[in-house]
C-alpha cells in the first residue's frame, strides 16, 4: 500500500478547538501531512498562535475565532475554509469541554453548556461542513474527537460521558445518511492522555485519577497527544476511504482490559 494514502496534500481541513492541547497537535499534524489548515478557538490569539507555529513550520494556515456552539459562527468558520483555500475536505470535529461533577449534583447549566458544546457544536460544525462538500461535489471527511468515556463510565464524569456517547451515536447516523453524498464520517475515541482537558487539570491529574489510569491501562502509562495525530490523518485521508461510522478507540487497551 502506497504511503500516499495518506497524504493530505491539496486538501483543506478545519480544526475545531486547536488554539491549543490535542486540537492544536491534530492541526499541526495534518499540515505537515499537506493539508492546508483553518485553526478555530474562541480566542483569536490561541488561533493566531497555531496557525503561526504552522507557517513557522513551512505550512499554510489560517485563524478563526468561533464558538461552535453557534451555528452562524460554524458557517462562518466555513466560509472562511472556502474564501481563503478555494475548498473544504476535511472538518475535524474536536472543542469539547467538561464540568465534573457527582451525578447526583450536576446542575441544569452544567449540563447544558458541555451539552451544547460538545454534542450541538460537533453537530453545527458537521452540518456546515456537510453542505459545503455538498456544493462543491466530491464528498469528504468528518472526524470527530470523542472518548472512551462514550464507551465505558467513568465515575464524576456523567455530563461529559453523555455528551461523547451522543457523539459516536452521532457519528452512526449521520454516516448512514451523508454515504451517498460521498462524506464519510468518523471518530476516534481517545484514553488517558498526557494533556488533560481544559478545566479539568485538578481531576484528571490527582494522584488517585493517575493511579487508576496507569493500572488499569494495559500499557501502563497514559497516552501522549501525539499520538492521536495518527489516527486523525488515517481518518481525514484516503487510506481511510471505505471506513464511515467507525468509532475507533485509541486507548492504550483501557476498553480492551
Amino acid at each position: 500500500m502506497s504511503l500516499a494514502l495518506f497524504s493530505l496534500a491539496g486538501k483543506v481541513v478545519i480544526v475545531t478547538g486547536s488554539g491549543r492541547g490535542l486540537g492544536r497537535t491534530i492541526a499541526k499534524g495534518m499540515a505537515a501531512a499537506g493539508a492546508a489548515v483553518v485553526t478555530c478557538s474562541r480566542t483569536l490569539a490561541e488561533a493566531e498562535s497555531a496557525a503561526e507555529e504552522i507557517a513557522k513550520a513551512h505550512g499554510q494556515a489560517v485563524a478563526v475565532a468561533a464558538d461552535v456552539a453557534r451555528p452562524a459562527d460554524c458557517e462562518r468558520l466555513v466560509a472562511t475554509a472556502v474564501a481563503r483555500f478555494g475548498r473544504l475536505d476535511v472538518m475535524h470535529c474536536n472543542a469539547s469541554i467538561d464540568a465534573p461533577q457527582p451525578a447526583d449534583q450536576v446542575d441544569p447549566d452544567s449540563l447544558q453548556k458541555v451539552l451544547a458544546v460538545n454534542v450541538g457544536g460537533y453537530l453545527h460544525s458537521a452540518q456546515a461542513a456537510a453542505r459545503q462538500m455538498m456544493r462543491q461535489g466530491g464528498g469528504g471527511s468528518i472526524v470527530m474527537t470523542s472518548s472512551t468515556g462514550s464507551l465505558v463510565g467513568f465515575p464524576g464524569l456523567v455530563s461529559y460521558c453523555i455528551s461523547k456517547g451522543g457523539v459516536d451515536q452521532m457519528v452512526r447516523t449521520l454516516a448512514v445518511e451523508w454515504a451517498g453524498r460521498g462524506i464519510r464520517v468518523n471518530a476516534f475515541n481517545p484514553g488517558y492522555m498526557e494533556h488533560p482537558m481544559t478545566g479539568t487539570e485538578s481531576f484528571d491529574h490527582s494522584p488517585e485519577i493517575e493511579a487508576e489510569a496507569i493500572a488499569r491501562t494495559p500499557m501502563r502509562r497514559r497516552g501522549r497527544v501525539e499520538e492521536l495525530v495518527g489516527p486523525a490523518i488515517f481518518l481525514a485521508s484516503d487510506a481511510s476511504s471505505f471506513m464511515t461510522g467507525t468509532v475507533l478507540p485509541v486507548d492504550g487497551g483501557w476498553c480492551a482490559a
